[in-house]
Parts: C-alpha cells; structure tokens; sequence
C-alpha cells in the first residue's frame, strides 16, 4: 500500500540532502565505530549467515564502511558481489577477494566486466535516508529500485538497508515503484519495518 503524502511533506530531495548532511557530520571515530557494529549485527542475522552468496557495495564517501563485513564473509567462506553501474542498471558481479575493482560511475569501484554476473538472493543497500516503515531515499537515479524489481520478478530477494542512526527520517516519501526494505540494519541494532 502506498501512503500518500501531503504536499507540505519536504521532498526527497530535500530529505536526501539533510540525512547526508547528517550522515557527513558524524566524526571519523564514530562512523569507524558504528560501521564495526553494524557489521557485527549483519553477521549475527541467520539470513545472512544461510547464504551462500551476499551482494554488498564498496562504499563511498561516508557511507557505512562495509569492506570489514565483505573480509568477514569470506572468511566464513560466503561468495560476495558487488554491483557494476551499466546502460541497462545495475549488474551485480562477483567480487573475488584480492580481486582489483575498477573505477565506475559515480566515483564507485566496481568488480569488471570479466566477473561473473550473478542474480544475489540477498542485498546490502547503501541509501541517504530511511524511516521506520522500511522506505529509503537512495542517491536519486532508482538503480537499487530498477535492480530489486527485477531480482524479485524471479522470487523474492532480502533487501537489508545499511545505514547509520543519523540516517533516520520521520517519513520517507514513497510510491508504487517503490519497493520497502526487509530490514535496516543501524549501529544500534536491526529494525524490522513497521510496515504502511
């Protein structure tokens, strides 16, 4: 179900903009911090620990460090992807350990044309905002959007938001196109989406 929204609702745009300022403030130590025990949580989920193979992203800017997470992965021996921005949306690749990634749109680094392509189960998604009902705010082009309809036209796939508290908005905006989030994962634990 999709909720409406009052025009005098602030515009994802302008939601986009103050949880990345908020994201951007939080000090080197505490995102550090946080994105250790994010993925502490991440790995303690039976969701995660089931799969054999997990998509993540390599982050950029101030966004929840997730490579400590991808080492851990592998060492359990778990397969991980990474996705490579395209023409046609995202391709997730594997992403071999010690594997180089290559320079990608949007300042991302993204495994290379010549690794496998997969179709993951289960995905980490970087966002700017999120709120309780599991709704997120990406960067603006819909590529996770575009990616999880298309993952989920084959069976339903796990879509775990990966964010820090500051993150956090009352009321994220949403659409039918829009596709809620299974769970956020946070430095102060998982939350399980409300719902509409």
């Amino acid at each position: 179900m999709t909720t409406d929204v009052s025009p005098a609702s602030p515009d994802k745009a302008a939601l986009r903009k103050a949880a990345l300022a908020r994201r951007d403030g939080l000090a080197v130590e505490v995102r550090e911090d946080a994105s250790r025990r994010i993925a502490e949580t991440v790995l303690g989920l039976p969701e995660i620990s089931d799969a054999a193979l997990v998509a993540a992203y390599w982050p950029i800017r101030s966004e929840v460090d997730v490579r400590p997470l991808i080492g851990a992965l592998r060492a359990r021996g778990q397969a991980v992807a990474l996705p490579q921005v395209t023409p046609d949306g995202l391709v997730f690749r594997l992403a071999a350990e010690n594997q180089a990634l290559a320079a990608g749109g949007f300042g991302l680094s993204e495994p290379g044309p010549d690794s496998p392509a997969v179709a993951p189960r289960v995905l980490l998604v970087p966002l700017a905002a999120f709120d309780r009902r599991g709704h997120r705010i990406g960067y603006g082009k819909g590529y996770y959007d575009r990616a999880l309809a298309r993952l989920d036209a084959t069976g339903r796939t796990l879509a775990l938001g990966i964010a820090f508290s500051a993150q956090e908005t009352p009321l994220v905006p949403d659409g039918p196109h829009d596709r809620p989030l299974d769970g956020i994962v946070t430095e102060a634990g998982l939350i399980h989406p409300t719902g509409d």
